[in-house]
């Protein structure tokens, strides 16, 4: 991981370009797995070299961080832009370019986590020198996290400091790749671990074990059950896509030998509800299956059993009509489009939080998480039109 450091106060007040930008950001090796706090000190060292004064959030091991920051008078009705730093791996991707150095061709600009999300938060640190130049009348904050990508953990503990800390900002854009339309809406998504423990026997006495493979196999039967009943009971009005709650098994492991029934055996699903479906109730439903099917098993096996465990249960945004962020982004964009994605981000964590909330950021979503990601140049230079007349408007 590169260590960026600024030698002069020439260069520590440097104004970047959003290509610069973004060059020293992707650089930074912030694939969640490692820490991100080289990336947050990068950032610090930028806004106090701009006169302004940042905070971070630990992670409770302190190897990362996330970072709010105020630009402007400390007084209600501003705006924050929030992304996070944290990137997904490249392991067993083929790409043509270095994933950490940034490289342009064809109008395009690659590395990972150009598109999600650096470009974004690129874009919203370029912003802070235009906003301190502006004389704001209404403030400007920054929001960023760690971990969105696996439990957002960041965006968890970072929500309540913003709101105890600042004063209440008028609107949140959540910076995620949506071509620059403004997203009002996103499915929630509840993470779990299913481990059953069965009891070990010579397959051809089959009846006697209590074969943990064949037991999480039945579990997820259940599942892909229940998903083909919400497929045919989806509402024909829904704008998601898919337009119903998905239940899917992502990873499994167990057993020792082929004709040993498995005396363990884990999988993970996720749980995509459309709004305003409840993860709570979803997870009701799976915690009394799994109890139903214990019963079963532990009636040939008392030591039998089926654990279940909650990873992550991330609230969906569910759409709003009129709010504050929706008109303050569809007057920035021109977009009057209704736009809702399947895909979770932390909006929904904003939202909660009680803050307005919608989701507008440069880049496709087609490209995020792939091999040779990328951002259009035309993306970029879109979202530094946006970033200015937000600036322009936070001015007036």
């Amino acid at each position: 991981m590169p260590s960026i450091k600024f030698e002069t106060e020439e260069r520590m007040s440097k104004i970047y370009t959003p290509k610069e930008m973004l060059a020293a950001l992707v650089a930074f090796d912030t694939t969640s797995r490692n820490s991100n706090l080289e990336l947050i000190e990068f950032v610090e060292d930028y806004l106090s070299s701009h006169g302004v004064e940042s905070h971070r959030v630990p992670s409770p091991c302190g190897t990362k961080a996330n970072l709010y920051a105020l630009v402007g008078p400390s007084i209600e009705g501003g705006v924050v832009l929030s992304g996070h730093t944290d990137v997904v791996p490249v392991d067993g991707q083929d790409w043509s370019t270095n994933p950490f150095q940034l490289v342009e061709k064809d109008q395009r600009l690659y590395g990972r986590g150009t598109c999600d999300m650096k470009g974004f938060d690129a874009l919203a640190l370029c912003a802070v020198p235009k906003a301190k130049a502006a004389d704001l009348k209404r403030p400007l904050q920054i929001a960023l996290s760690y971990d969105e990508e696996t439990n957002m953990d960041g965006a968890t503990r970072l929500v309540p400091e913003m709101v105890a800390a600042l004063p209440p900002a008028d609107a949140v854009i959540v910076g995620e790749p949506s071509e620059m339309r403004v997203v009002t809406g996103h499915k929630g998504s509840m993470m779990m671990m299913t481990h059953v423990t069965g009891y070990e026997v010579h397959s051809s006495l089959v009846h006697e074990g209590v074969p943990a493979v064949m037991v999480a196999a039945r579990l997820i039967g259940w599942l892909e059950a229940q998903m083909a009943s919400n497929r045919v009971n989806a509402p024909a009005d829904s704008r998601y896509v898919p337009p119903y709650t998905t239940l899917h098994a992502g990873k499994i492991h167990g057993g020792t030998a082929q004709n040993i029934t498995a005396k363990e055996c884990s999988f993970s699903t996720d749980i995509r509800t459309v709004p305003p479906e409840s993860s709570e109730d979803w997870l009701s439903a799976w915690r009394a299956e799994c109890a139903r099917v214990e019963a079963d098993i532990q009636a040939i096996r008392p030591e039998a059993k089926i654990e279940v465990e909650l990873q992550g249960n991330l609230p969906g945004c569910d759409p709003q009509q009129a709010t504050a962020a929706e008109a303050i982004c569809r007057q920035l964009t021109g977009d009057n489009g209704e736009h809702v994605v399947s895909y979770g981000t932390e909006a929904g964590l904003f939202q909660k939080g009680g803050y307005s909330t919608c989701i507008c950021g440069p880049g496709s979503i087609a490209q995020a998480h792939q091999p040779d990601e990328f951002i259009e140049v035309a993306q970029l230079a879109a979202g530094e039109a946006f970033m200015d007349r937000l600036v322009a408007r936070l001015a007036s």
